[in-house]
Formats: structure tokens, sequence, C-alpha cells
């Protein structure tokens, strides 16, 4: 990548009088924005294996979520280090512009609403046994939100830099961890044993915690609260239009990837992410 000549609010100025307000048109080499942005290798990136029209969009969309995936990654690994300075409100702060990631991720399955069985099936069988179940960086973010299971690290062995970070993910503290550490070090009584627990097992949920997210939503920390609701109501809903764009498209037939499809993702739907969030509001 061409290094970008930066400019200050003062070259700009100067520019946009020398153009008389208009845009600048010539460059000795490639645009500035084309050089930032990667266009042309991002552009290559399409390589469909099929000549269905619509597998182009199926792809596309695809490699959208993935981009996301990762933002959302860098994001909650910021967010994790502001947790752990206790900067609460900066860390509110960037999990809210991820509540603000997801509903653009979300949005993106507006672009396969279209897709029906008859259009699927003319580019499925070509992808093999591809699934997004397969993709790294969503499991790395379903770490991150605390769906944590190390069965689900090993299609990734054969990916060695893909398996480390998995496994680091694995025993690593997720986002909610990283809260609830945070919670404990502020003075509430979030008990041992959760703080102690084993990171790479499943988090049970527990009724001290319960009893603590009730505290905390009387208190100066509730906005960090309802942001984290927030992020789990969007994670919900991301499941549940996944679920919907495969009942669409191909009903209840076995998916790619080997699973049994419809069934699997409607028991994916039922593990709730922050889960005392949700149940400390009966106490409230």
């Amino acid at each position: 990548m061409t290094a970008i000549k930066q400019l200050t609010e003062q070259d700009r100025k100067a520019r946009a009088e020398a153009n008389d307000g208009l845009p600048t048109l010539g460059f000795e080499a490639g645009t500035p924005y084309d050089e930032y942005v990667g266009t042309a290798a991002l552009h290559d990136l399409q390589h469909t294996v099929t000549d269905a029209p619509e597998e182009l969009a199926f792809l596309v969309t695809t490699q959208v979520m993935e981009l996301y995936f990762g933002l959302l990654r860098s994001e909650w690994r910021l967010a994790q280090r502001q947790l752990d300075e206790d900067d609460v409100n900066a860390a509110t702060w960037t999990i809210r512009r991820t509540v603000r990631h997801f509903e653009a991720l979300n949005a993106a399955w507006a672009a396969l609403s279209w897709l029906t069985p008859a259009q699927f099936n003319t580019f499925r069988d070509a992808l093999g046994e591809g699934s997004g179940f397969q993709s790294a960086l969503y499991r790395h973010v379903d770490f991150l939100l605390g769906n944590k299971s190390e069965a689900l690290i090993r299609p990734h062995r054969r990916n060695p830099e893909a398996h480390r970070e998995l496994v680091e993910a694995l025993h690593r503290p997720s986002l909610y961890d990283s809260v609830l550490a945070m919670l404990a070090r502020a003075g509430h009584a979030i008990p041992t044993s959760v703080l102690e627990r084993d990171l790479a097992a499943e988090y049970e949920p527990s009724a001290e915690v319960e009893a603590v997210w009730a505290e905390v939503y009387a208190g100066p920390l509730a906005p960090l609260a309802e942001t984290l609701t927030d992020l789990a109501e969007q994670f919900s809903d991301w499941r549940y239009r996944h679920l919907m764009a495969v009942r669409r498209s191909m009903g209840a037939k076995p998916g790619s990837g080997g699973s049994s499809g419809l069934s699997w993702l409607e028991r994916s739907m039922r593990r709730e992410v922050f889960p005392e969030l949700w149940t400390a509001r009966t106490l409230m």
C-alpha cells in the first residue's frame, strides 16, 4: 500500500480554494481513496464457483459479515482492556459502538432475504461442505460473548494461526467475565466461584450475580448494563435472522457442514448471553 499524503485542515482549505470548490480530478498515481480502502484487492476477492447469478450476492454478503466479525472482535478486545483499567465510561462507549455495528451486520441478512430454495439449489451443491459454522472469526466472536466450547475449535486444527487464537480465546475471559471482574473491583458482591471459575467452561448463571445486576441498575453503572443488554438483543436478532434465512432458502434440509441444519440453529438460539441481565429484571 502506497503511503497516503496526510493533509491538515489548512491544506484542505487551500485545495478547495485552488479548485474553486470542485473536487480534485488529477492524481500522480491511483486515487487516495482506492489506496486507502484497497478497492482493487477487495473486489478481487469475489471468486464464484458457479455461473448462477444468485451466488455473487451470497458470497459478497458472507464476506461483509466476515469483515464485521473482525471489527467486533477488535472492538470487544478494546472494551476488555478499558474494563481492566476500570475505565467504565470508555468501555461503555466502545460497546455501544458495537451495538451499531451489529445493527449493520443484522441488516446484511436482507441481501439474502429473497433467496428461494430453487435459487439456492443452483449453486449450493458446488459449495461442498462449506458452512458459516466453520468461520473462525464468528467462533471468536461467540467465545468473546461467553459461548465457550472446546469442541468447536476442532475444525480449525489445520489452520495454525486461527487455531492458536481460538485456543487463547477459549481460556481467556469473555467480555462478560471482564465486566463481572470490574464489578467485583468496584465493590459488588460477585461470588469468588464466578470470578475463579474455569474460563473455558460454559458460563452457569448465578443468583448472586443476578442480585448484583439489580443493584447496578439503581446506580451509576446502569448505562453499562443497558448497553450490554442492547448488545445481547442484537446478537439474538442476528441468530434469529440467520435461522429465518436458512428456513427460507432450504427449509429443514441437513446443513452443508454436517449439522441437522434448522434444528441445530434452533438449539443454538436457546443459549443466552449475559443471562443475569435478563433475569435480574424480575427483581427490579
